[in-house]
């Protein structure tokens, strides 16, 4: 089956990536978050290895735990954040080890780290764990400003004239705002489900649309319709 293959976390990473030493002094920390407007950076080590990363939250207790004085409740169950609060460099404030993802990681994977990590965007490492980018929420998101001709091109070639070569010419296909339509008669009833579980799985699609309807109910594999398209 032709198929174009899934978009990639090097597709749409940011690079290269700011990032920090270990030794790097927790003011000159904050300057290059501002100057640069990130809100995290990489800590690297030797060889350009991942080994942590600093975010404004690893920051924040400085500020937070200023006057010195946290509670004897504080000092219970936030013991991580009183050391960040008296942290002087990058290594002394840092998350570790860093959850990062592989350049070559589709963007489905690195939008299951995220959501699993409770993170906002993952360094990007290559097969030596050595710093290659940095991909953010945003990055995976690019994905559905695909244009909607590219998607039913795609639709077209990798679904329809698959599944349903002898009825190509007959099937409808309209994409709105990432929003697939196929309509029209198809030849085997049970391929209908396969048609819209594969057009879901292509990039930038938002949702599937199906109202493609078996011509010939005696046709192998017909029988009664599965659903279609998304309850309301």
């Amino acid at each position: 089956m032709p198929v174009t293959a899934p978009h990639i976390v090097s597709d749409v990473m940011t690079a290269p990536a700011v990032a920090v030493a270990r030794a790097t002094r927790f003011k000159d920390i904050v300057r290059v978050m501002n100057e640069r407007r990130v809100s995290a950076v990489p800590v690297v080590g030797g060889e350009g290895w991942v080994v942590g990363v600093v975010s404004e939250a690893e920051l924040l207790p400085k500020e937070e735990f200023r006057d010195g004085r946290p509670t004897r409740l504080e000092r219970l169950r936030r013991p991580s954040d009183l050391a960040r609060a008296e942290g002087l460099s990058a290594e002394e404030v840092m998350s570790a080890p860093a959850v990062t993802v592989p350049a070559d990681a589709t963007l489905a994977q690195a939008a299951r780290l995220m959501a699993v990590h409770h993170v906002k965007r993952l360094p990007v490492v290559d097969d030596e764990d050595r710093l290659r980018g940095i991909v953010s929420r945003g990055d995976l998101l690019k994905v559905f400003l695909r244009p909607d001709d590219d998607i039913e091109e795609e639709v077209r070639r990798t679904v329809v004239a698959y599944l349903f070569p002898l009825h190509a010419h007959a099937i409808h296909v309209s994409v709105r705002d990432g929003i697939v339509t196929l309509r029209g008669p198809v030849h085997d009833n049970s391929l209908i489900w396969v048609a819209e579980r594969l057009v879901s799985a292509l990039e930038g699609v938002v949702d599937v649309e199906v109202s493609l309807t078996c011509e010939d109910p005696g046709a192998a594999g017909a029988g009664p319709s599965p659903p279609t398209g998304r309850p309301a």
